[in-house]
């Protein structure tokens, strides 16, 4: 949500910030339905300040004996009262409108976020690891994972496309990847382990901005709830409408949990496979931090999401999202994206973006610093420290060998009971 003092301080450049997002200049319109707000509430102000002023008057020109004035009084306040309902409702519209606009416009990108429109204006900022060089041709993960026990089939029958039914060693790989991030994340990275709710209600969907631009991309249950997409959701709605003390900031936690996404807008796009399922695995890291600390939290959080790649030697690089790229939410983001033998690309496998105060205002969110008597919005950060089921597309392909098994990466031995490498199930 953005600040409406920010609009009316400095309209043009909140109109840049729109433009750098690829969306026309709404300042004016804004500030308009602002205007209109102010003025009905300062009309609602002077009418309850005159009938309070109207009722003493009547008891004094009572005292007086001046009956025709007292009811002459007695009507317009009575008039007063007839009107002031009417002024309410009025004045709860125009607001619900003009937060309404606002809560549909996304976050402005940070002053470094490159320009450009789409991903081809992102710009890669490092890599770490060699691609491996195989001696046979390698295959995408969709061609021979399923006879070592990722079953599309299986899945579909009973739920359709874009689930997975997976069985033996690769439902224990799946899991221990799970198991080794959360272990990961809540000791070197110093992350709070949480087990969140996988239902939220409107106002926790909508303080982390999935609604209401989002509704499309969900799934809602029948009594109104929305399962989430991702722990950012619960994680981060954790502090909703809290005073967090500065000493309490930074707060870190993770979840590792499923996610639910109807891929509304995603139609066409990796169908094959196991890189974008309805149903999926994350381990999710949420920060929140105070203003001055916020970028260099982001820059925390995604090492921590690179570790993991590193400690699994999965070659990766990372890339600063330019502003037409970003979430909705994001002022700033850099997206890790692993190596795919098979596909030959690198291909995203971790978020992580520095929301600023956009969230926090949407969730009334705020600190109060030592020794001030004021209250200040948080910031909110979040990122994937990983995507489970994409880390494991991403070890299937990197660690492929030619006759269809996969060694296990070495990082995941003990979490595996033994086992080394996926072998087709007979």
């Amino acid at each position: 949500m953005h600040d409406i003092r920010l609009i009316r301080d400095d309209p043009a450049a909140f109109d840049a910030g729109l433009a750098r997002r690829g969306l026309a200049p709404l300042s004016e319109i804004i500030l308009a339905a602002d205007a209109a707000l102010r003025a009905l509430q300062t009309d609602m102000q002077a009418a309850l300040a005159r009938r309070n002023e109207a009722s003493k008057a009547i008891g004094q020109a009572m005292a007086q004996g001046d009956t025709a004035t007292a009811e002459t009084l007695k009507a317009e306040v009575a008039a007063l009262k007839q009107s002031l309902p009417e002024q309410e409702a009025a004045e709860r519209a125009q607001l619900a409108a003009l937060q309404d606009s606002l809560a549909a416009l996304p976050n402005l990108p940070a002053a470094d976020v490159p320009e450009g429109a789409d991903e081809e204006g992102n710009v890669e900022i490092s890599r770490w690891g060699t691609p491996r060089t195989f001696a046979f041709t390698p295959r995408e993960h969709a061609d021979f994972a399923p006879a070592l026990g990722l079953d599309f089939e299986t899945a579909a029958r009973m739920s359709g496309a874009r689930f997975a039914f997976l069985k033996g060693s690769m439902a224990r790989l799946e899991r221990a990847l799970g198991q080794y991030m959360l272990d990961r994340q809540t000791g070197e990275a110093g992350y709070r382990e949480c087990a969140t709710p996988l239902l939220v209600r409107d106002e926790a969907a909508f303080g982390t901005a999935q609604l209401p631009k989002f509704r499309e991309d969900l799934f809602q249950t029948t009594d109104g709830r929305w399962l989430i997409s991702t722990s950012e959701m619960s994680l981060t709605n954790a502090v909703r409408e809290e005073i967090l003390p500065e000493a309490d900031l930074p707060l870190r936690m993770t979840a590792l949990t499923p996610c639910f996404r109807s891929e509304a807008g995603a139609a066409g796009r990796d169908t094959r496979g196991y890189i974008r399922q309805h149903q999926f695995w994350k381990v999710e890291l949420v920060s929140v931090t105070r203003p001055e600390d916020s970028d260099a939290e982001l820059e925390r959080k995604t090492r921590a999401a690179e570790a993991i790649l590193e400690a699994l030697e999965l070659p990766y690089r990372r890339m600063l999202l330019c502003a037409g790229d970003m979430g909705f939410s994001a002022r700033k983001t850099y997206d890790l994206e692993v190596w795919l033998p098979g596909q030959g690309a690198y291909r995203e496998i971790s978020s992580c973006s520095n929301c600023g105060d956009f969230q926090a205002r949407r969730m009334n969110t705020r600190f109060r610093r030592e020794g001030a008597k004021g209250n200040e919005f948080v910031h909110t950060l979040n990122g994937s420290g990983l995507a489970v089921g994409r880390t494991l597309v991403a070890i299937l392909e990197n660690y492929q060998l030619e006759d269809g098994s996969v060694d296990i990466p070495a990082a995941l031995l003990p979490y595996m009971g033994g086992v080394t490498r996926l072998t087709p199930i007979t």
